[in-house]
């Protein structure tokens, strides 16, 4: 028994307490805040609705599942980067011949239905495309700046990012873009390169709204600037602002914002989160709901600067990029900056298959920050794994 508690007591000291804190705070903020925007759906005898449910043991059995991972050494599962990847494909391509779309999004078919569970496979191979594209820059990370170099990795991100377009979910692409740019960056790629894709970005942007945007997906673009004309798509938005608005400084209160307890605003437990927040608890609820992703995002940021491996420090940025990525463009739509692309809140929005893949990419930085901690330094070198994107 002593034993026992001996090695439990290790483990916890070896435990990131911050994040791991943090991230705790932050779920039990947003499971609140999902439970008070669902409690008009509530029946007769009903204590909380089933988004709220969903999502207390989806981060229940996150953060059980961070641990367990933190316990895995990280190497072990990097090593298994192409098999990661292949399974990452073929899960896009089940999703493309066999992907549903719920009432809400019928122009995105990317969840995959069992029974009555939803599962959206990219948030699962968004977790899966940070393994391999910090793997895929460990191997190049010398020649990043050759012209060779980036068109691998560029075939790299393209497989992912053109999978999830054509299950027409923009939002999760937008997400793997912001990704890849900010893995690039900072792994050292020449900030030349970054200046070159926005001249090639902007030269075809008239291809991408003609040919890759949906009708739907032009129309939530145009609503933004004529917003008299699309009422319709722009009444999510415009409802949210004024939610937004009414909270003020300290708001209305916890269970009593008129918009919120109304179900006004469409979908406000999945993207238009935030708006509940404003409403209920003010701009200081919104300050610290924004000051705790902030600081998940900066704790990975450091467990990777004090990473020995460049891959590992790669993951780590490329986690926090996820959650940063989301972050904007979430809040981008609720202040109808951006359309409305569906994009969850991290930790906060409704829906459990987002979450819990959120945790399992957050459990492998918290098995970086531990093995880093307690392991002799190790010469680990990648130079003999075979990839079908590396020079030969």
């Amino acid at each position: 028994m002593k034993k026992y508690f001996s090695k439990a007591k290790q483990f916890a000291g070896e435990t990131n307490g911050i994040l791991l804190l943090l991230i705790t705070i932050t779920s039990i903020f947003g499971i609140l805040m999902v439970h008070s925007s669902t409690r008009w759906l509530l029946e007769d005898g009903q204590a909380i609705q089933r988004d709220a449910v969903v999502m207390i043991v989806a981060a229940v059995l996150g953060i059980i599942a961070t641990l367990v991972i933190s316990a895995i050494d990280y190497e072990l599962i990097t090593k298994l980067w192409p098999i990661i990847g292949g399974i990452c494909i073929v899960l896009m391509l089940i999703t493309l011949v066999f992907g549903a779309a719920p009432e809400a999004r019928p122009d995105s078919k990317c969840w995959l239905k069992f029974g009555s569970v939803y599962f959206q496979t990219s948030e699962l191979v968004k977790i899966g495309y940070v393994i391999t594209f910090s793997m895929h820059l460990e191997l190049l990370k010398d020649k990043i700046n050759e012209i060779k170099s980036l068109v691998f990795l560029g075939i790299h991100a393209v497989i992912p990012i053109g999978l999830v377009v054509l299950t027409g979910d923009m939002g999760s692409a937008l997400v793997f873009i912001f990704m890849t740019i900010a893995m690039l960056y900072f792994a050292g790629l020449h900030i030349g390169f970054f200046g070159a894709g926005a001249v090639i970005t902007v030269a075809a942007s008239p291809l991408i709204w003609m040919f890759v945007f949906s009708e739907y997906q032009r129309t939530r673009f145009l609503a933004l600037f004529r917003p008299e004309e699309f009422v319709d798509e722009s009444y999510q938005q415009i409802k949210g602002l004024n939610a937004l608005g009414s909270g003020g400084f300290f708001g209305q209160g916890l269970f009593k914002g008129v918009y919120t307890q109304n179900g006004i605003i469409p979908e406000q437990e999945n993207d238009m989160i935030f708006t509940a927040i404003g409403e209920e608890t003010g701009f200081i609820g919104c300050v610290i709901a924004l000051a705790l992703l902030f600081l998940i995002c900066f704790e990975m940021i450091k467990i990777g600067k004090n990473s020995r491996d460049f891959s590992t420090q790669m993951i780590c940025y490329g986690m926090a990029s996820i959650i940063a990525a989301q972050v904007l463009i979430n809040i981008g739509m609720v202040l109808m900056l951006l359309p409305v692309i569906g994009i969850t809140l991290p930790f906060f929005s409704a829906g459990g298959s987002s979450t819990l893949c959120l945790y399992l990419g957050v459990g492998l930085v918290f098995s970086i920050d531990r093995f880093n901690r307690s392991r002799s330094v190790v010469n680990f070198r990648l130079s003999k794994i075979a990839s079908p994107f590396s020079e030969i």
